[in-house]
């Protein structure tokens, strides 16, 4: 499965009430809350085999599924 549609199919679990395929600012616009973030950063690490450092926890790399994908995309290859 791609990237994209796993992390779509992550946040729906937490959130099944948002459209993540067109939002933007799940971050900035409070959309994701804090606990919201905390279970999304435990399953994208199980999920990909990453590792999500205090340094990646930024607004910008959290507010769209885009940013979620280049952020597990970034972590696997390093």
């Amino acid at each position: 499965m791609e990237t994209k549609e796993t992390i779509i199919e992550i946040l729906e679990e937490i959130r099944p009430d948002v459209d993540f395929a067109n939002e933007t600012s799940l971050v900035d616009g409070n959309v994701l809350e804090s606990f919201d973030i905390v279970s999304l950063v435990s399953e994208l690490s199980d999920e990909f085999d990453i590792t999500i450092r205090p340094k990646d926890l930024v607004p910008a790399n959290f507010n769209s599924v885009d940013a979620m994908v280049n952020l597990v995309n970034t972590l696997q290859d390093e």
